[in-house]
This record gives structure tokens, C-alpha cells and sequence, in this order.
């Protein structure tokens, strides 16, 4: 369960090793499907979504309860990371596609956000533009 930005979220999961041995795909240690059911706490209107995969790991090692746990966990990274990186710096429209262009460039955003991160910034996109009217400010992030 995680209660927050104005909404109720119940998680729940369900694996299975049926399929391991029809699925086409190396290594698969079990397969998973998650239900997610979300209210909005102001209307109380509910949704369900369904997501599905599968794993190497097999039960022994990521029983249900550690699975769920790695999924959140990934979202938690995807949300801080990626979603910012896009909403700040529009990286899905970012038109360097070659060589070591986009990870080098991924690679300034990250350093760019875990620096204002380290200063103390809670909205990034905020910060970014404070940024943007002083230099100031810009060295100071760096240690100038």
C-alpha cells in the first residue's frame, strides 16, 4: 500500500514457474503479474492496472514479497531519474543518436541533477532556471 500525491495505491503480485518451460526466452525463472489499484483520495474514483513479466530469478532466490519490492524499487528510480531528466531537459526529443553522444549527454543531466540534489534542491526544474539567470550561483554549485 502507499498512500500519496492525493491517491491510494494497493499493490499485489502473482507468480508462477508454469510457464518456464513453454516460454521462448533464456533463462526465465518465473513469470509475474502485478494489480495495481488506485483511488483518488479527493473523488474516490478507482482505476486497476495490470502489468506483466518475467524474471530470471527463480523463487528460491526473489520469492513474491522481493519481486514486488524490486518493481517499486525500479519505479522509484525511473520517477526520480529518467522523469526528471525528461520533464527538465526534454531528453526524449534530444536529436544526438550516435556514438557516445546520448550517454555522455545522459551523463551531464545526471551530474547536472545530483549536484542541485547535493545543494539542496527539492524541484529541479526550478532550480534549473534559477540556474539559468545566475552565474553565480552555477559556480557556486561547482565549487568556483
Amino acid at each position: 500500500m502507499d498512500k500519496g500525491h492525493g491517491r491510494l495505491e494497493l499493490r499485489s503480485i502473482q507468480t508462477s514457474t508454469v510457464l518456464n518451460d513453454y516460454l521462448d526466452f533464456p533463462c526465465v525463472g518465473q513469470v509475474f503479474k502485478i494489480t495495481r489499484t488506485i483511488v483518488e483520495l479527493k473523488t474516490g474514483h478507482s482505476r486497476q492496472e495490470i502489468a506483466y513479466g518475467l524474471t530470471s530469478l527463480r523463487p528460491e532466490q526473489a520469492p513474491a514479497a522481493r519481486l514486488l519490492q524490486c518493481n517499486r524499487g525500479h519505479w522509484s528510480i525511473e520517477n526520480r531519474s529518467h522523469y526528471v531528466r525528461d520533464m527538465s531537459f526534454d531528453e526524449d526529443r534530444l536529436q544526438i543518436r550516435k556514438g557516445n553522444g546520448p550517454r555522455l549527454m545522459a551523463t551531464l543531466r545526471n551530474l547536472a541533477i545530483s549536484l542541485l540534489r547535493l545543494a539542496g534542491a527539492t524541484n529541479i526544474a526550478a532550480a534549473l532556471r534559477a540556474c539559468q539567470r545566475s552565474t553565480r550561483l552555477v559556480m557556486h554549485l561547482l565549487g568556483y
